[in-house]
């Protein structure tokens, strides 16, 4: 019984513990800019019962705009009423206040600010030195600030150490749990050209339930590309964005953004016979919101496929858009060597029915190193009108016997020069 008796004692002076005041009071708050008031006007045609009793009680309304009292947003600014939304790339700020509500000066405060994540707990305190003293009625007041980088569940920690005037040390702490969730749905589309050239389209969806001010979408290349944004029609004067002057994009809405990229000239070989993954570069996307908040996301490296071209790669380097019919025109083809191995190559051109080659097939190229490329000057000519694809050239690597084909290389429009006589 004698056990009992002191085991029901140690309880009660937990539960004494548990349901002690503190002397200081602690207040988060979120800090968020205001949002513009609206109103519901309520109107109704002068033959009803109410009269002109409506249209003088909103013209009354200090919140109303005077001359359009009927519209739905007026001139007054309200502060939040909730904690609201939280989105990924935003600045979290908030106030942390600790007063002293008691008469007693409290010594040796010190108040520190944590925030928990899913990956990690970051301290968000301007200061970690504790105050020496506080004085009944006065506070000590903070304003954090964090640039929110994860999604998902945050928890804002904020506790307090002080030391009474008896020397007793006391401790207690506060959380705060909030979601932090995804502003834009960012979706990457590549697409190789026939040269080095990499076209990246990004398509960017607003999943909030506000309007965005688009204030940049760029794309910051790796170090081995040169971007060049193809989202504005430039004129003699200016550049005007596709998008129109105002770059709002609502709720749910998408808008596609394209970018070319090319190669280095130092860099301009290597990324031709690159094979594996090749990194392209990152988005970096800003946007304002109420009031002029601003939102900055930036996307992880980009990474593309790199195209296979085998051990020996044909492109063009030049190549006219129209041709007459039946005059030969020059093309000038780049081969490159995509192997460990030096190649010993041969040029054989084979006609085909509407495209036919000048000059002679079967003639050595000579050594061709790893990695190296050669320039050739070919001529040709077309004896069908239309849109003809330029096919037929074969390279034979003597050392191993092994010959690579290569159709459909590019496509011309033939026209014929010559106009019929009027009968």
């Amino acid at each position: 019984m004698q056990v009992k008796g002191q085991s029901s004692a140690a309880d009660r002076m937990d539960v004494n513990q548990a349901k002690q005041e503190h002397l200081l009071a602690l207040k988060v708050m979120r800090l968020t800019k205001p949002t513009l008031f609206t109103n519901m006007p309520v109107t109704c045609e002068d033959r009803d019962l109410p009269g002109d009793l409506f249209i003088r009680l909103m013209k009354d309304d200090p919140s109303t705009v005077k001359g359009a009292e009927t519209l739905i947003l007026g001139e007054m600014l309200t502060l939040p009423q909730n904690f609201g939304n939280i989105f990924l790339g935003e600045t979290f700020s908030s106030y942390i206040s600790v007063h002293n509500d008691s008469s007693q000066v409290v010594k040796d405060i010190l108040v520190k600010a944590d925030l928990q994540t899913s990956s990690q707990r970051l301290n968000l305190s301007a200061s970690n030195s504790a105050v020496s003293e506080l004085k009944p009625e006065s506070c000590i007041d903070d304003v954090i600030h964090h640039e929110v980088k994860e999604i998902g569940t945050h928890i804002l920690v904020c506790a307090v150490s002080y030391t009474t005037q008896t020397g007793e040390k006391l401790y207690f702490r506060k959380f705060f749990k909030f979601q932090v969730l995804k502003p834009l749905d960012v979706k990457t589309k590549f697409y190789n050209a026939e040269t080095d050239e990499v076209f990246l389209e990004a398509q960017i969806q607003n999943i909030t339930t506000s309007p965005m001010f688009m204030e940049k979408v760029s794309l910051e290349p790796s170090m081995m590309y040169n971007v060049t944004e193809l989202n504005a029609v430039s004129s003699a004067d200016e550049s005007v964005s596709t998008f129109g002057k105002m770059s709002y994009l609502q709720p749910l809405d998408t808008r596609q953004y394209l970018y070319c990229l090319k190669p280095k000239p130092e860099f301009a070989e290597k990324a031709g016979v690159i094979k594996g993954v090749t990194v392209i570069g990152k988005l970096d996307i800003v946007w304002k919101t109420n009031l002029g908040e601003k939102g900055r996301l930036q996307t992880s490296q980009l990474q593309r496929m790199a195209p296979g071209y085998g051990d020996v790669r044909l492109s063009l380097e030049f190549i006219p858009d129209t041709v007459n019919l039946e005059e030969p025109f020059d093309i000038t083809c780049k081969i490159t060597n995509c192997s460990e191995r030096t190649m010993d190559l041969l040029l054989e051109m084979c006609n085909t029915r509407s495209v036919h080659w000048c000059g002679v097939s079967g003639r050595q190229l000579g050594k061709l190193s790893p990695s190296a490329s050669l320039s050739i000057p070919l001529r040709l000519l077309s004896s069908v009108q239309g849109l003809q694809s330029i096919s037929g050239l074969r390279l034979t690597d003597t050392f191993l016997k092994r010959t690579y084909e290569y159709d459909d290389i590019a496509q011309v429009c033939v026209v014929c020069p010559y106009t019929s006589p009027e009968s």
